[in-house]
């Protein structure tokens, strides 16, 4: 996100843009690849509500977030666009307040991908993410890229979220 220092994520928040809401898409590939057509939109605080209850030492990645926020609400899949803005908005609007901290640095991109748009970048991630002990490896010679190393064990069920 572009000039962070000038925005107040912890409005944007709690903005819900008359969300929840569902949406029947029509388009054959987009039905295809996401499984039906029956779309769900988070309100960007549902992500917060989540990702403050990732324990520490687990991970979560913004795909089983969708996922969960899904089958929650009988969807087919939950939309993908503004799950990963609203992930990142949940994490600029934690670094701006002092109090209760969301710990999103434990949510991950696909598959166990550091987020280079969270305050202070992958670098501040990847410390946070090894002070709870997880494995950072990075991969590329130009693009380089950060990933949990077998992330995938240190899931959290969020099936096990009230």
């Amino acid at each position: 996100m572009a000039n962070e220092s000038q925005k107040d994520f912890n409005a944007m928040l709690h903005d819900s843009k008359d969300m929840p809401k569902f949406q029947t898409i029509t388009d054959l590939k987009s039905i295809a690849k996401y499984g039906g057509n029956r779309m769900y939109f988070a309100p960007p605080i549902d992500y917060d509500t989540v990702m403050k209850q990732i324990p520490y030492g687990k991970v979560t990645t913004v795909g089983a977030i969708r996922e969960y926020f899904a089958k929650l609400n009988k969807a087919d899949f939950t939309e993908p666009i503004t799950a990963g803005i609203f992930v990142s908005i949940a994490a600029w609007a934690s670094h701006q307040r002092s109090a209760e901290p969301t710990p999103y640095w434990r949510t991950l991109k696909a598959n166990g991908e550091l987020n280079p748009k969270y305050p202070n970048g992958a670098a501040a991630q990847k410390e946070k993410l090894e002070a709870e002990g997880h494995t950072i490896i990075q991969k590329g010679r130009t693009n380089i890229r950060y990933f949990v190393k077998n992330y995938e064990q240190a899931l959290f069920d969020l099936s096990q979220l009230k």
